[in-house]
C-alpha cells in the first residue's frame, strides 16, 4: 500500500454548476422535498442541500432520494439531540474518537479515531458517539464549506478485534448515507500487513467517491512525512501520525469545548423541549 492512492481526474469529475445554476438546483430539491423542508429547517438548509447534491453528482433527483432517507433516519435516531453528557463512559470514549482543537492546512476541522484502544462500551454505543461526531462536525461547520473534514485513523496495532466488520460498515453506511460530503480525506496511519484483507472487504462497502479519498500514511516513509508535513503542523499533530506532539487529550478541556459546541447547535435547547413534550404525555 502506498500513502497515494490514484484519483480521477479533474475531467472524469462532474462539472460543478454555477452559483445561479446552483441555486436553481437547490429551490428544486426544496421542491421535490415538499413539506419535509419545514419539518426539519435546521438540517435542511442551503448547506446541507448544496452538501448532498455534490455529494450526488449535483443531481437534484438523487440528492432528494438520499435526503428523504435521511430524514427518515433522523426521526429514529435523532441526532440532534445527542449531547457530550450522553456519551457513555465519555472520559475514556473521548480518548478513543474526538475531534481535534486545530485544522489542517486547508483549514479543515481534524477527526481522529484511535480504534486500536479497546472500547468499554457496546458497538451500539461506539456507533452513537460517532454519530454525535459527525453531527457535531456537519452543524457546525462553516456556511460554504465544502468537504471540511480530515479524518486521521490511527492503526498501529490494529486487530480484527479492534474493529468489528458489523461496527464498520456500519459507520461507513452512516458516513456515505447520512452525512456525505463532509470528508475530504480519510488518512489511515501505519497498518499492519494483516490489515490488507480486511481492506479489501471494506472496499466493497465504500463508494467510490469515497474510497479514493482513502490514504495510507506510513510515518517511517520519507514521502508520508512530507505530504504531512504539507498538510499539517507538525507540532500540533500527534506522534502517532508523524507529527511532534506527544501530549494526549485533556479530556476535561476536550468535554468544556464539546459542550460549547452543543451549545453552538442548539441541542440543549432541542433537548429541553423533548423533556417538556414528554412530561405533557
Amino acid at each position: 500500500m502506498s500513502f497515494l492512492l490514484k484519483t480521477r481526474s479533474e475531467s472524469d469529475k462532474p462539472k460543478s454548476p454555477s452559483s445561479e445554476e446552483l441555486q436553481q438546483k437547490i429551490v428544486q430539491v426544496r421542491e421535490l422535498l415538499g413539506s419535509l423542508a419545514a419539518e426539519m429547517p435546521a438540517f435542511l438548509s442551503d448547506t446541507t442541500i448544496r452538501r448532498f447534491l455534490r455529494a450526488r453528482n449535483w443531481s437534484t433527483e438523487q440528492a432528494t432520494k438520499s435526503l428523504k432517507e435521511t430524514v427518515k433516519w433522523r426521526r429514529q435516531y435523532r441526532p440532534e439531540s445527542i449531547c457530550w453528557d450522553d456519551i457513555a463512559d465519555k472520559e475514556y470514549e473521548g480518548r478513543r474518537a474526538y475531534i481535534a482543537d486545530y485544522l489542517d492546512a486547508k483549514g479543515r476541522s481534524i477527526l481522529i479515531t484511535k480504534p486500536t484502544i479497546k472500547g468499554r462500551v457496546s458497538g451500539k454505543e461506539q456507533i452513537k458517539h460517532f454519530v454525535y461526531l459527525l453531527e457535531s462536525l456537519a452543524m457546525n461547520s462553516a456556511e460554504e464549506q465544502e468537504e471540511h473534514v480530515t479524518w486521521l485513523i490511527d492503526l498501529r496495532g490494529w486487530s480484527i478485534s479492534s474493529t468489528p466488520l458489523s461496527t464498520s460498515r456500519e459507520s461507513m453506511h452512516i458516513v456515505q448515507n447520512y452525512y456525505p460530503g463532509i470528508i475530504a480525506v480519510a488518512i489511515l496511519s501505519n497498518t499492519p500487513r494483516i490489515f490488507e484483507s480486511f481492506w479489501k472487504i471494506i472496499k466493497h462497502f465504500l463508494e467510490a467517491k469515497m474510497s479514493e479519498k482513502v490514504k495510507f500514511l506510513y510515518t517511517n516513509n520519507p514521502e508520508s512525512h512530507k505530504i504531512v508535513s504539507e498538510m499539517f503542523d507538525m507540532d500540533l499533530l500527534e506522534t502517532a501520525f508523524g507529527g511532534r506532539n506527544s501530549i494526549t487529550i485533556d479530556i476535561d478541556n476536550y468535554a468544556e469545548r464539546m459542550r460549547r459546541s452543543d451549545l453552538a447547535r442548539g441541542v440543549l435547547i432541542i433537548q429541553t423541549d423533548i423533556n417538556l413534550i414528554s412530561r405533557h404525555h
